[in-house]
């Protein structure tokens, strides 16, 4: 049934429509007025344009041709060095400083979009290609650095960043640890789903391989009597 949900999301979901999508995205993120909205809150600020510019970047990736994604795949084995780009680039983009300046210096806040790109095509060309423990590696670090973050902004009797209040700055540490505690408790079911799914598999393969060992055993031995 899963497989039968991820081909129909991949027919609806075509290299165009992606490109189309990851540009409507990008387009609405660079608009005056969404730019205001988002960022006016330091929790809007992170916990939704980051996201969404990153989505954007994976989108417009998925619509490159495969010849593209062979030739990036040649410097991006098993996928660690997309993943370290996109965790370097989230990791950089929550010290509160570049917040401030991203507002003030048009120059930091175009690098910083363009580096939100980067990092959601990186994550697009790498999650596949990192395999399950890579996976894990990289979930597991930067879900404690967003809750270890999230404590530090939640507790923090200072402001982190001048141009947002403290009790804004108090409500992106909340958001920040539950969004990092959800997503692990997410991933700990898929974990456990997954592993119980391969004993399944395994199981039922076994018994499989004994009920064709039992009939040509069967057949074996009736030939003689014939």
């Amino acid at each position: 049934m899963n497989g039968h949900w991820q081909e129909r999301l991949a027919q609806h979901l075509t290299a165009g429509r992606q490109g189309t999508w990851g540009l409507a995205i990008a387009i609405a993120l660079v608009l005056p007025a969404s730019r205001a909205a988002l960022e006016s809150s330091m929790w809007r600020h992170m916990v939704l344009q980051y996201p969404l510019w990153i989505l954007s970047g994976a989108l417009l990736m998925g619509a490159l041709p495969p010849r593209a994604h062979s030739a990036a795949a040649r410097w991006n084995l098993s996928g660690i060095s997309g993943l370290l780009l996109a965790g370097s680039v989230i990791t950089v983009l929550m010290i509160p400083r570049v917040l401030d300046l991203a507002l003030v210096q048009p120059s930091v806040e175009l690098a910083k979009c363009a580096a939100l790109l980067a990092a959601g095509g990186a994550l697009r060309l790498s999650w596949r290609l990192a395999g399950f423990v890579v996976q894990s590696f990289f979930l597991g670090n930067m879900l404690l650095m967003g809750a270890a973050v999230g404590q530090l902004y939640a507790n923090s009797p200072l402001r982190l960043c001048n141009a947002y209040l403290l009790g804004d700055q108090q409500r992106l540490g909340n958001w920040l640890t539950g969004l990092s505690t959800a997503v692990a408790v997410l991933w700990l079911v898929q974990v456990i789903w997954w592993i119980m799914r391969r004993e399944s598999d395994a199981r039922a393969m076994a018994g499989a391989q004994i009920r064709t060992d039992a009939a040509r055993t069967g057949g074996g031995t009736s030939l003689p009597r014939q």
